[in-house]
């Protein structure tokens, strides 16, 4: 029987996870770790370490406790945050891959994963339908680090046999977690207001289309590809990864139909840069030809599920 270990369960994709893999495999083979301790009844729910991703030393100490074999690496600086404080990013999201992959190359673990974003991506990157592999010159800090944390993952592979595995998460929506600092953080926060007060100012202008994802989609994605047998991952870098694409203006009306009188107004600050730079929508053939990757939610199923679960 696998165990898990979950580095930085405390965060927007990490406690869903957490729960998920917990619902699967059941609590005592996940172990939930992060470098603080977050919501009480989530920390409860099952084995929790406080492991601070920078600390090669803490992070070995808490898989080998644990006879961890699996390690999902989640911590790490988002597109925004990540403007603010890059040596700090480039440090958290390099520095705690190369620890994970060391243990991989030591005989430590046995299979990783690692999330890469739609981030690697930069302005010459063709926007539409943007192919598996094509050109990548990001420009902002998340981007460079997670175009530098593939070219890592796909050496320690071809060179040490490292069993490692990732997806180019698109914009993430949940309704469970609040946002992280990313740049599509508008698609979340923009339900919350309209519940709340009935309108939002969206800091991206009404007409960028950016690649989504609904999180519930994106959690089994990662599952299923960390239940992929090896010889189906046949890219080691990471897998583009789709689900749908909106403009603001398109889940304002999405959301008009379910609560009429919603209105939106636009206020973009230094986050439409950063969206420029990126995909308006991504072909991944790859994911669903190699492991069998299809997505359930569109915009319309997507608002409604949202707009449910928040009421």
């Amino acid at each position: 029987m696998s165990k898990i270990l979950i580095i930085g369960a405390c965060g927007q994709i990490g406690t869903e996870l957490t729960k998920k893999l917990r619902s699967i495999y059941g609590s005592d083979a996940v172990v939930a770790g992060d470098v603080r301790k977050g919501d009480p009844a989530f920390v409860a729910s099952g084995p929790f370490e406080v492991v601070n991703a920078l600390d090669y030393n803490q992070v070995e100490h808490v898989i080998e406790k644990h006879g961890v074999d699996e390690v999902y690496l989640m911590a790490a600086l988002l597109s925004a945050t990540a403007e603010k404080n890059p040596a700090f990013a480039w440090d958290l999201n390099m520095n705690s891959l190369f620890h994970v992959l060391n243990l991989a190359k030591a005989g430590k673990i046995k299979k990783i994963f690692w999330p890469s974003s739609i981030a690697v991506f930069g302005p010459t990157t063709p926007k539409q339908n943007t192919p598996q592999f094509t050109v990548m010159e990001p420009s902002t800090v998340y981007g460079i680090s997670k175009q530098s944390g593939e070219r890592w993952a796909e050496y320690y592979h071809n060179i040490y046999g490292v069993d490692v595995r990732s997806i180019r998460y698109p914009g993430l929506i949940s309704w469970s977690t609040p946002p992280g600092g990313g740049t599509t953080d508008y698609a979340v926060d923009i339900y919350h207001k309209a519940l709340a007060d009935g309108k939002y100012t969206c800091f991206l202008s009404e007409e960028t289309r950016l690649p989504m994802m609904y999180m519930d989609d994106a959690i089994r994605a990662t599952i299923e590809i960390m239940q992929a047998p090896a010889e189906d991952i046949k890219i080691r870098s990471a897998y583009n990864l789709s689900a749908m694409d909106f403009t603001p203006a398109e889940i304002a009306n999405a959301i008009k139909k379910e609560i009429p009188n919603f209105t939106i107004d636009y206020a973009p600050d230094f986050r439409q840069k950063i969206a420029d730079s990126w995909p308006q929508s991504i072909d991944d053939n790859s994911a669903r030809t190699d492991w069998g990757w299809k997505h359930d939610f569109d915009l319309e199923a997507m608002t409604k599920d949202m707009l449910e679960h928040l009421r």
